[in-house]
C-alpha cells in the first residue's frame, strides 16, 4: 500500500507544479519590473547596491510624465463617459428589443475586441487623413481625435459587460411595477437601473483601464503635447533603461490592479474575458 502511495504522490504533485510554474512565467515580467523600481543605482545591473522609493519623487518631477499621466487620465475619463453612456444605450436596445439587423449591429459593436490594436490605430490614422484631406477636419494628433479613438476602444466592453447585466435582470419585477402604475420611464430609473447598477460601474471601471493602458492604437493618434503615458514610457525606453521608466510602469500595475480587483467585486471577471 506505501509502495502505491509513493508512486501516486508525484503525480499528484505534477500538475500543481506545473500551474505554478506557469503564473510564475505569465507574472515574471511583472515582478522584475516591479522589483527594478526599487533599485538604489542609476544604471540596472544584478544583484542591486541596495534599494530606494527614490525614483517614485523623481517621476512627477519630469514634466513628460506629468502631461502624459494627465494626458492619459483625461482621454480614459471623458472615453470612459461616453463609452459608458452610449453602450449602455445599445445594450438596452440589443437586449430588450427585437429588430432587423440586431445581431449585425451587436457584432458591429463588439469588433473592436477581435481586430489587433495595431491594425486599428492604423486604419483610425487613415480616416483622419482622409477627413483632414476632403473635409479640412483636423483630427490626428489632436486630443477630440484621440479620445475618439479610446471610445471605440471603450464601447465594446461597456456592450459585453451591460448586457449580461441586463440579461441577468428577472422582467417580472418590472412587469409588477408597470402593472402598479409606473410608467416605462419611472420603471426604467426606480427599478431597471439600480438592478444594472453593478453592471455600469464594472463597464466604467473596465472602460478606463482600457483606455488608460492602451499603447498599439494610441501609438499613431498621439500628438506634440499631446502624448499618452504609455507612449512617454515607449519613448524613454529608446534612450535609456532606468528606474524611473521601472518606477512608472509599477504605478500603473498598482492603479491597474486596484481597478481590476474593484471591477471583479461587481462582476466577476471569468464571465467576461
Amino acid at each position: 500500500m506505501s509502495a502505491v502511495l509513493t508512486r501516486m504522490r508525484p503525480g499528484r504533485l505534477a500538475l500543481p507544479a506545473v500551474v505554478v510554474l506557469v503564473y510564475l512565467y505569465i507574472l515574471s515580467p511583472v515582478l522584475f519590473v516591479s522589483w527594478i523600481a526599487f533599485f538604489d543605482q542609476d544604471v540596472i545591473f544584478f544583484p542591486p547596491e541596495g534599494y530606494t522609493f527614490k525614483w517614485f519623487s523623481q517621476v512627477w518631477e519630469r514634466r513628460s510624465y506629468q502631461r502624459g499621466f494627465i494626458t492619459s487620465f483625461q482621454v480614459a475619463a471623458v472615453a470612459m463617459v461616453c463609452g459608458v453612456v452610449l453602450g449602455t444605450l445599445a445594450s438596452i436596445a440589443l437586449v430588450r428589443y427585437r429588430f432587423p439587423g440586431r445581431e449585425a449591429i451587436n457584432t458591429l459593436l463588439l469588433s473592436p475586441l477581435i481586430v489587433p490594436g495595431v491594425v486599428a490605430g492604423g486604419a483610425i490614422y487613415a480616416f483622419f487623413v482622409t477627413l483632414d484631406n476632403e473635409f479640412e477636419w483636423e483630427m490626428k494628433g489632436t486630443l477630440p481625435g484621440l479620445i475618439a479613438a479610446h471610445v471605440m476602444l471603450t464601447l465594446p466592453w461597456t456592450v459585453r459587460l451591460i448586457s449580461a447585466s441586463l440579461q441577468g435582470i428577472d422582467r417580472s419585477v418590472e412587469e409588477a411595477a408597470m402593472n402598479l402604475g409606473a410608467n416605462a420611464w419611472t420603471t426604467f430609473r426606480r427599478v431597471t437601473f439600480p438592478m444594472m447598477r453593478a453592471g455600469i460601474v464594472a463597464a466604467s471601471l473596465f472602460s478606463f483601464i482600457t483606455s488608460f493602458e492602451n499603447l498599439e492604437l494610441t501609438l499613431f493618434l498621439v500628438g506634440p503635447g499631446r502624448t499618452t503615458l504609455p507612449v512617454v514610457v515607449l519613448a524613454a525606453l529608446e534612450f535609456k533603461v532606468d528606474p524611473t521608466i521601472a518606477a512608472v510602469a509599477f504605478v500603473q500595475i498598482v492603479i491597474i490592479g486596484v481597478l481590476m480587483l474593484i471591477t471583479d467585486r461587481y462582476v466577476k471577471l471569468s464571465r467576461i474575458v
